[in-house]
C-alpha cells in the first residue's frame, strides 16, 4: 500500500499514480508540514463518506480543503480584503482557516448550518506536489484516529492500523504529531479555534 517518497523531491511517478487513484475514489493518506492527513476527491461522495468513517466524524466537523495558494482559497471561500491580507501573511503553513465556503463547494462538504469550511495551504513539498498534480483543492482531515491521543506519524503504523481501510499511503518518512492551529475568520476578529503548530502572533491572539 504505501509509495516510499523522498521528501524533497518526491517521485513525479507516485504523486502521479496518487492523483490517479483519488481520482478514481481512494482515500489516502500523505504528509503534511504539521502532521499527517486523510485526502479524498472533492467530488466524490463515497469516499467522503470513507473518510468520515475512519474519523468517525458527523457532518457538523469541519473538514479542511487543502489548496495549492490563495488563488484556490479564493476561488472556494468568501474573503474579504482584511481576510485576505492575513491569508497572505500566514500561508503557506500549518494553519486552518474557518471561512464562509463560495458556491464552487459541494454543501456536503460544508458545516450544515453555518456553510463554513475550514481552508489550508501547506507548506510541504509532498502535499504541494499532489496538489499540483491534481490542478485542484484536496478534501482532508487530520489523522488522528478514534481514541488516539495523537495523529499516526509513521507510514507502517498507517498501514498496520488501517489496513483494509486505507487505499494508499504516500511515505514521506516520520511526520509530526502537532496537528494545525485553526483560525476563525468568519467573525470582525480572528478567534481561536485550536492552538497547534502554526504561531499565533500574527492574529493577535
Amino acid at each position: 500500500m504505501p509509495l516510499i517518497l523522498n521528501v524533497e523531491h518526491p517521485n513525479p511517478r507516485a504523486i502521479a499514480e496518487a492523483a490517479r487513484r483519488l481520482h478514481a475514489g481512494a482515500v489516502i493518506a500523505f504528509p503534511t508540514d504539521s502532521c499527517y492527513a486523510l485526502g479524498c476527491h472533492l467530488g466524490d461522495k463515497d469516499a467522503l463518506n470513507r473518510l468520515r468513517a475512519l474519523r468517525e466524524l458527523d457532518e457538523r466537523h469541519h473538514l479542511t480543503l487543502m489548496c495549492r495558494d490563495l488563488s484556490d482559497i479564493a476561488k472556494y471561500a468568501r474573503v474579504d480584503n482584511s481576510q485576505y491580507r492575513l491569508l497572505k501573511a500566514t500561508t503557506p503553513g500549518s494553519y486552518v482557516f474557518i471561512l464562509e465556503g463560495s458556491k464552487e463547494l459541494p454543501r456536503r462538504v460544508m458545516h450544515p448550518k453555518r456553510k463554513t469550511i475550514g481552508l489550508r495551504v501547506p507548506d510541504h513539498p509532498v502535499a504541494q506536489a499532489l496538489l499540483t498534480e491534481l490542478a485542484e483543492p484536496l478534501l482532508t482531515a487530520t489523522l488522528l484516529l478514534p481514541g488516539d491521543n495523537a495523529p499516526l506519524s509513521e507510514s507502517w503504523e498507517i498501514c498496520d492500523r488501517l489496513r483494509g481501510r486505507l487505499d494508499l499511503v504516500l511515505d514521506g518518512g516520520v511526520c509530526g504529531t502537532e496537528p494545525t492551529t485553526v483560525i476563525d475568520l468568519t467573525n470582525a476578529a480572528p478567534e481561536l479555534v485550536r492552538a497547534g503548530k502554526g504561531l499565533l502572533a500574527p492574529f493577535g491572539l
